[in-house]
């Protein structure tokens, strides 16, 4: 499983149904299970984006997958960032000469 960082952005549509946010949240979270992902923390945050979230996906295109269907709903737009925890960097530089 590799981990992720997403971070989002409402569109206008998802900043005008605000009140919405942590229903559509949850279903997120039911989401991502049925594609094989977990998400981990989930944080709404002020400045720059509006929303932070974690999650562990089995693969590069499952990960993309579940950016595509999040998009798809109109709420948000996001960027996803691989992130690699203390033991497989450990594997990556230990490939380093």
């Amino acid at each position: 499983m590799g981990t992720y960082i997403m971070l989002l952005n409402w569109t206008d549509q998802g900043a005008r149904t605000a009140k919405d946010t942590v229903s559509r949240a949850r279903a997120f979270r039911e989401t991502s299970k049925a594609m094989g992902a977990t998400i981990g923390a989930m944080h709404w945050t002020l400045g720059t984006y509006d929303l932070v979230t974690s999650f562990d996906a089995p693969d590069d295109e499952t990960a993309t997958r579940l950016g595509l269907a999040l998009a798809a709903l109109g709420n948000v737009r996001s960027t996803t960032m691989r992130a690699f925890g203390e033991e497989e960097m450990q594997r990556i530089i230990g490939g380093l000469k």
